[in-house]
């Protein structure tokens, strides 16, 4: 007994945080700054010099900016913790308004919470915004200077490596030019090249690579996996793009409406981010589907369930070159042995990429009175353009018992760079390598 808890104590000692978050909270007031009133302040200093809790805190809507709300006070964040090892890239996601930058910001300290505390060991830098920092009417090459020194930097550091970073931005040929002369990409390349090469212990980036070509976000996220690999410093990175999340990221922190809904792995994450809005989401197991609304009950015939899985693990979301697997669970009041189970694969507009069934590929089904199990297996999923997609099911011997059933599963295709060229495809390829596709019962 002692000798586990020895070891337990040790495990415990190894792991080495740098970045933690203890309730963290934020509350604004719409359309105000502070408390909007002189009353409202004096209360809340009265309340201060006594030793009491702000009267503020316990009011307030939640972060929900589709909803009108009934006061005037929001709560941007709400209780957030959370903690970050060092050398980890650690994934922020969430739809827009969900809190993210609000959270950087307080990470930044740009901004303070409402209550709660962020214990950091190192310097951090940020990048929350394009151009942060960059005065227009100087040139790129003293706007280095200008925001390395914001950020931290001395100017023996700047100087020494100064080429490097004009290098990294591919803005050498501007270098001299004012910078209100430059693009947004061009400034974003220049920002980024500082902050990076800064070699912060903490990297906060907040979307605005988004601004940049194909060719930047390539290098910076390359540079991103080289601070956090090479040189052990962390990184926390806010994204839409998907693709650069789960390139870049190996934990992530999934926010809606200004709490944290889900802390770990970046599949499941983006899995969760997808399908946060979905009916099957409601059921709390992501990839699993109940089908007994759709079934004849009363002739104990049809489809039970369906259970989606990518790579072996349940998801609702497919990678491109990805081993996708449906099983399906299935009740029958009879045998019957020319069976049909198949799949349509509709994207959102209802056009037809993959239609496959047993009888195609040559399989005989067979199904027994009772209860079973079907699995349809793509061993190398062929569709690369992202977006939502639905499942058609159907099911049955082509007699009186047959059940199909329209747009029961809906899931979220994610590009890859399947050919290695460093490009991931955007369109949609329909051919189906059918030595690759198993349908069968168990």
């Amino acid at each position: 007994m002692c000798l586990h808890v020895f070891a337990a104590k040790k495990t415990l000692q190894l792991k080495d945080i740098i970045l933690k978050a203890e309730n963290i909270s934020k509350q604004y007031r719409l359309g105000q700054v502070g408390t909007g009133t002189l009353q409202h302040d004096l209360n809340r200093w009265w309340h201060q010099v006594r030793g009491k809790e702000n009267p503020y805190l316990k009011i307030g809507d939640t972060n929900d900016r589709a909803t009108k709300g009934e006061s005037d006070y929001v709560w941007a964040l709400q209780d957030i913790n959370f903690e970050v090892e060092r050398g980890e890239v650690l994934g922020i996601i969430g739809k827009n308004g969900a809190g993210k930058s609000t959270l950087l910001k307080i990470l930044s300290k740009v901004t303070a919470p409402t209550t709660g505390s962020i214990k950091s060991r190192g310097r951090i830098a940020s990048l929350l915004e394009v151009g942060t920092g960059f005065n227009p009417e100087l040139t790129g090459k003293e706007n280095i200077y200008l925001n390395g020194a914001i950020l931290g930097m001395t100017k023996k550091e700047i100087t020494s490596k100064i080429d490097e970073i004009i290098d990294f931005s591919g803005c050498v040929r501007y270098i001299d030019t004012p910078v209100k002369r430059y693009s947004s990409g061009m400034t974003v390349r220049l920002a980024f090249a500082v902050a990076a090469f800064l070699e912060p212990e903490i990297l906060v980036i907040d979307e605005v690579l988004a601004v940049g070509d194909a060719e930047f976000q390539k290098k910076a996220i390359g540079k991103m996996q080289d601070i956090s690999r090479q040189g052990g410093k962390t990184v926390l990175f806010v994204s839409h793009n998907m693709a650069a999340v789960k390139q870049l990221c190996t934990r992530g922190i999934l926010l809606e409406n200004g709490k944290v809904a889900f802390v770990g792995g970046i599949d499941e994450n983006i899995s969760r981010y997808y399908m946060s809005s979905y009916d099957s989401f409601d059921n709390g197991i992501l990839g699993v589907y109940e089908l007994q609304n759709h079934r004849d009950k009363k002739s104990r015939y049809g489809l039970l369930k369906a259970e989606l899985f990518c790579d072996g693990k349940l998801s609702d979301t497919i990678y491109t070159g990805s081993k996708f697997v449906l099983k399906l669970y299935f009740e029958s009041s009879r045998d019957f042995f020319e069976g049909e189970i198949g799949i349509v694969i509709k994207d959102s507009d209802q056009i037809s990429y993959i239609g496959i069934n047993n009888k195609h590929i040559g399989n005989s089904i067979v199904v027994k009175e009772g209860k079973g199990k079907a699995e349809i297996v793509i061993d190398d999923f062929p569709l690369f353009a992202l977006g939502d997609y639905w499942i058609n099911l159907y099911f049955g011997d082509q007699g009186p018992n047959y059940e199909s059933l329209e747009n029961v599963i809906k899931f979220k295709i994610i590009g890859e760079d399947v050919f290695g060229s460093g490009r991931k495809l955007d369109i949609a390829w329909n051919k189906i390598v059918h030595k690759k596709i198993t349908i069968e019962t168990i």
